[in-house]
């Protein structure tokens, strides 16, 4: 699995934060970061912040 984030269309909202802390946080310079490729295991964690994304900036492949 592969998580791709347009950051153009990325507002920085915070909702994937908030639906999958384990992938996805604030660097500290307010930046989005996430973990690239993550297990299988996370996927439905992955899915949950691609969901909650109201960019629909968070793309799994």
């Amino acid at each position: 699995m592969r998580i791709e984030v347009d950051r153009d269309a990325c507002l920085l909202h915070g909702q994937c934060v908030i639906a999958a802390p384990e992938l996805f946080s604030f660097g500290t310079a307010g930046d989005l970061v996430w973990i690239a490729e993550p297990g299988e295991g996370l996927r439905a964690e992955a899915e949950a912040a691609a969901d909650a994304c109201p960019e629909q900036a968070i793309v799994i492949t």
